[in-house]
């Protein structure tokens, strides 16, 4: 219920830090054109987007501050301080909302000063003229320079990701090109000692012997081989040689280190004799399964180039949440697994150590705005580190909520930037390096689009951002 009472006295107009300095006749004024408006607890004194058409003072009681964006009702302040005020607060200036910007509501039974939007302009235009004009310059002059460093920190932080997906991107591109390069090269070559071997002669039969001793070195390659030593290699590539000798290869030192790295051995190279025995001109018989193992390897490395290719693109869709609900209960571990696969080429020196807890819960949330803390806060890690160093990722769950631990073994956060670290325009790095809105944007993020919190711990041994994400939250 809302009721209206009698016209405030100027004794209590005086408590209000507002008008506290005005003179009488200034007092006289606003009492008579204010009223006094009472509201029950859990009442809305003013809706977001309706007309703003007046100012409220909180008199007494409590009140809650709320703004509706992306679905979600975003707590901006709750409050029983005396004097707060809130509505058409910019009423006085140029250009002003025309409509409430954000929803009052009452947390408990509370009287409000309400003084017209019209009204209100007009006192503060004649109590202080220049001083609209400096308000209006300073509040349009804050809100552009914010605007533009939002962007630019946006912008920088996209280059840097784009930066590091073509780093990541151009090797398996390149790698796949050099292969198909190759590949094309092996082909032409097979060819070649196709032709060598048909001018021999070759029965249905032999040719049937060669296609099966083919396809038993190709499935002897795609076997795992243990791991040698220098000296091993050397020693098997020798043997290998020298078989190939006795038979009567010619340039077998040329073709023993392709068979070696393939799993071949000696005995292979008798089995092949054995197997074929046909009088054959050896050199082109070894040459073309030479070709044919390189043709492999090749296919093997294209085969792998593009499957890179492809999990980059997918982690690529996984970071920015393409295709999917903006809001939605979500896995936090895929979105830090897409993240370090953003900034690969920034941790490519750095140590990472993940502690991911089993069966996390999902948590309400925007995937992508939280991959933007993330990406933050492991960047920042890295900077910290200087390039070198151990980062340690660890999640964990209580009843309540999600925690999402990120550690640098860093020199720690200095101590004249602690108490005002998650501050607008507060950064460590050196100047033209950071616009000091990354922590503060991440803060904005966890805290009012999700309901949680963003907090760390620092010292000599290092630094350790914590996110605690809510389990349940209620949405408007």
């Amino acid at each position: 219920m809302t009721a209206t009472t009698p016209q405030i006295g100027l004794d209590e107009l005086r408590t209000l830090f507002l008008f506290e300095s005005l003179r009488d006749e200034d007092l006289q004024w606003i009492a008579d054109r204010a009223e006094v408006r009472v509201f029950d607890g859990d009442a809305v004194v003013f809706a977001q987007g309706e007309p703003a058409e007046g100012l409220y003072v909180l008199l007494d009681g409590g009140l809650r501050l709320t703004k509706h964006a992306d679905g979600e009702d975003v707590a901006i302040n709750e409050t029983t301080h005396r004097g707060a005020y809130s509505g058409a607060v910019r009423a006085y200036a140029s250009g002003h909302p025309e409509d409430y910007q954000t929803t009052l509501a009452t947390t408990r039974p509370s009287r409000f000063l309400r003084l017209s939007a019209e009204h209100f302009a007009q006192l503060v235009t004649q109590q202080c003229p220049m001083a609209v004009h400096l308000l209006d310059g300073l509040y349009e002059g804050v809100r552009a320079t914010e605007s533009a460093m939002r962007q630019r920190e946006h912008l920088v932080q996209l280059g840097h990701l784009s930066a590091n997906l073509a780093h990541e991107l151009n090797n398996p591109a390149a790698a796949a090109v050099r292969a198909t390069e190759q590949l094309r090269g092996r082909m032409s070559a097979m060819r070649h000692k196709l032709g060598l071997l048909a001018d021999g002669g070759l029965s249905p039969d032999l040719v049937s012997r060669l296609m099966k001793t083919q396809e038993v070195a190709v499935e002897r390659a795609a076997k795992p081989r243990p791991d040698l030593t220098a000296l091993e290699e050397s020693d098997l590539e020798d043997a290998i040689a020298e078989r190939l000798e006795e038979v009567g290869v010619e340039n077998a030192y040329d073709l023993a280190p392709v068979f070696a790295t393939a799993g071949m051995d000696a005995h292979w190279v008798d089995d092949v004799v054995e197997q074929v025995d046909s009088g054959l001109e050896w050199s082109a018989a070894f040459g073309w399964l030479r070709y044919t193992l390189e043709t492999e390897t090749l296919m093997t490395e294209i085969e792998e180039a593009a499957t890179r290719i492809s999990s980059l693109v997918g982690a690529v869709k996984q970071y920015s949440h393409m295709d999917q609900a903006q809001h939605q209960d979500l896995d936090v571990k895929p979105g830090i697994e897409s993240t370090l696969v953003m900034l690969a080429r920034k941790l490519s020196g750095i140590e990472v150590h993940r502690d991911y807890a089993a069966a996390l819960p999902a948590v309400p949330g925007y995937p992508a705005e939280l991959n933007q803390v993330w990406t933050n806060l492991i960047d920042n890690a890295a900077d910290a580190m200087g390039g070198s160093g151990v980062l340690t990722l660890r999640t964990r769950a209580d009843a309540d909520a999600v925690f999402v631990e990120i550690t640098d073994d860093g020199p720690g956060v200095p101590e004249e930037v602690r108490a005002t670290l998650f501050d607008a325009f507060v950064t460590t790095k050196a100047t033209g390096e950071g616009s000091g809105l990354g922590l503060e944007n991440a803060r904005r993020i966890v805290e009012r689009r999700h309901g949680g919190s963003l907090s760390y711990s620092t010292g000599p041994e290092g630094t350790t951002f914590c996110v605690r994400l809510p389990l349940h939250r209620q949405r408007g």
